[in-house]
C-alpha cells in the first residue's frame, strides 16, 4: 500500500485549463491553490448515499411501465485502488443522455425527442471484491455549442463514492472507435494518450448475453500510474 500521495498520477487528469474546451477557461484558477485541510468530520462521515441503494437501481431499462428505445446495453468492472485490489463498498452512480443523445434536463433543449421510458440515471454499491454492473441503453451522440458543428461522442458519466463526501470522484465513459474521439476538446484535455484510452471501455464478448445486450468493460482505478482519468474542474 502507498502511503504517500502518488502526485505523479495527476498527470493522468484533464488540464484544468483547455482552451479549446472554452467553459474551462472561466473555471480554471488563474492563482495558485490554497491547500485546505480537511476536518475529521469530512474525512470519516457521512456514509454518503450507500444506505438508499435499492435492489435494481442499476438497471435503467426497468425504471418506467415500458421499456425504453434504444440499444441495451451492460457495462460492468471493478473499482480498483492503486495495487490492483477490488475496493469494495463504493458507491457507483451513473448518468447519460438517451439513445437520441438527449438528457432528462431543463437545460437540454436541442431537437431530439425524450424517451418516456428512461431517466437516465442509476447507482449501485461494489461487492466486496470491488466489482460492479449496470444494465441501460447506449447513450446517442449530441451537440454542445463549444464550437461550429460541435457533438460529444458517446459517453456515460460515472461518480465513485468512498466513505465520506469528500471521497468523490467524477470520470467519463467512452465507447471504443469512436470517430468524434479526435474533435472533442473534453475528450482531449486529458494531454497524455494512453490515460485518454483509460476512459474507453472495452467490449466484452465474453459477458454479452446473446440475443439481448452487448456488453462492455470499464475498471475505474482511483489512483496511482494506472489512475483512471478523472474531472477537476
Amino acid at each position: 500500500m502507498t502511503f504517500i500521495y502518488p502526485v505523479d498520477s495527476n498527470k493522468a487528469h484533464p488540464l484544468p485549463l483547455s482552451p479549446d474546451y472554452k467553459s474551462s477557461i472561466k473555471r480554471a484558477p488563474h492563482k495558485p491553490l490554497i491547500p485546505m485541510r480537511h476536518t475529521l468530520s469530512e474525512l470519516t462521515g457521512p456514509v454518503y448515499g450507500h444506505e438508499t441503494v435499492r435492489e435494481g437501481d442499476n438497471d435503467l431499462t426497468l425504471q418506467h411501465k415500458g421499456e425504453p428505445l434504444g440499444e441495451r446495453i451492460i457495462v460492468h468492472g471493478h473499482v480498483f485502488d492503486e495495487d490492483g485490489r477490488g475496493v469494495p463498498n463504493s458507491l457507483v452512480e451513473i448518468w447519460q443522455a438517451n439513445a437520441c443523445g438527449r438528457y432528462v434536463h431543463v437545460r437540454d433543449q436541442h431537437p431530439a425527442p425524450l424517451d418516456p421510458n428512461f431517466t437516465g440515471a442509476g447507482r449501485t454499491q461494489s461487492d466486496a471484491a470491488g466489482y460492479y454492473r449496470f444494465v441501460t441503453i447506449k447513450p446517442g451522440a449530441y451537440p454542445w455549442g463549444n464550437h461550429h458543428n460541435a457533438w460529444r461522442p458517446a459517453h456515460i458519466h460515472l461518480s465513485v463514492f468512498g466513505h465520506s463526501f469528500v471521497t468523490r470522484l467524477v470520470t467519463q465513459m467512452y465507447f471504443p472507435g469512436d470517430p468524434l474521439f479526435a474533435f472533442d476538446p473534453i475528450f482531449n484535455s486529458v494531454p497524455d494518450e494512453k490515460a485518454r484510452m483509460r476512459m474507453v471501455s472495452s467490449f466484452d464478448l465474453d459477458n454479452t448475453q446473446p440475443e439481448w445486450a452487448l456488453c462492455y468493460r470499464f475498471d475505474i482505478v482511483l489512483r496511482g500510474k494506472n489512475a483512471t482519468p478523472m474531472e477537476n474542474t
